[in-house]
């Protein structure tokens, strides 16, 4: 069978792919956007968002509908389908999908990342409705609230730290002894009031009643007890996981691809968009930015080729 050729091709389908896919359709180039899963993204099972410009409250989900209306109204073509690899075949690039193969003379990767989850019982069903990954989008929910969170790195501390301006306590779970996060930070931490340090902790399972998380239990690993905490939300940070398994380019120890500020990555004609590059924020907004400008980059390469 005939491979399918495009101009460009879109690999994702969060907030990063439909704005890429809204300015690729403006450019007239043939486009078709790629989506493992559903359309939407991590940002669509987000209960209630507030930080991104002109919706002063929307639900993740009414966003990213919003998104993709505005994609397809400029006629750009979606479908189910995961990236296997992407290899070069006389200076276009050819992907394997799940669906058969494609291909296209440049491709945007706007994959993600996901927060790792912990595993531990209630934090699946209370995503959303207690247990937040992000104190940036969340925060602002739990005003005079009593939180957790959990983790000891930079982004543990750092968002335990925004927590506490915001929220009425701030539990910090910590398997180890020692943060690892840098020392600036831990003093900031240490010096709120309002900020409950257990050390030598793990989080066993968070508890709900009505639909939204009321306690957690957590384990001290020096003694064994387990205790409960009464509490309104638990914010996860063990860390993120880009999905970029199948894109052979330059990348960080953490797996996030590395681009330029024109959204090149190491490999000409892979442009790469939003958090699963290497950026120090993973919001709705930046990703949109770099999105606009790796449609317009790829435009320009697609043109010059």
């Amino acid at each position: 069978p005939e491979v399918l050729m495009y101009d460009l091709i879109i690999v994702g389908g969060g907030p990063a792919g439909l704005t890429a896919g809204i300015y690729a359709q403006r450019a007239r180039l043939k486009t078709l956007l790629l989506e493992r899963e559903f359309v939407g993204g991590q940002i669509a099972v987000s209960d209630v968002i507030e930080n991104y410009p002109g919706f002063p409250s929307i639900s993740g989900a009414a966003l990213m509908e919003r998104f993709e209306e505005h994609a397809k109204g400029f006629g750009l073509e979606i479908k189910i389908a995961g990236v296997v690899n992407i290899s070069d075949s006389a200076g276009v690039k050819v992907l394997k999908t799940t669906e058969g193969d494609l291909k296209a003379r440049a491709v945007i990767i706007a994959t993600g990342a996901k927060p790792r989850r912990i595993g531990v019982p209630g934090e699946k069903e209370f995503t959303g409705k207690g247990v937040s990954y992000c104190a940036t989008c969340d925060g602002p929910l739990f005003r005079n609230q009593r939180v957790m969170v959990v983790g000891g790195g930079d982004t543990a501390v750092k968002e335990a730290v925004f927590l506490s301006r915001l929220a009425s306590t701030v539990h910090v779970v910590h398997r180890r002894d020692k943060f690892r996060a840098e020392k600036l930070l831990q003093e900031k931490m240490e010096s709120s009031a309002n900020v409950v340090l257990l050390r030598s902790h793990i989080l066993k399972e968070i508890k709900g009643g009505g639909g939204v998380v009321n306690k957690a239990a957590v384990e001290d690993l020096k003694t064994g007890a387990v205790k409960e905490i009464d509490l309104e939300g638990v914010f996860v940070f063990v860390g993120i996981n880009p999905a970029t398994d199948f894109v052979d380019v330059e990348k960080n120890d953490g797996g996030f691809i590395k681009t330029n500020e024109r959204m090149e990555t190491s490999v000409a004609g892979i442009f790469a968009a939003g958090d699963c590059r290497t950026t120090p924020l993973l919001q709705v907004a930046t990703a949109v930015g770099d999105a606009a400008i790796a449609a317009y980059m790829a435009e320009a390469y697609i043109e010059s080729h």
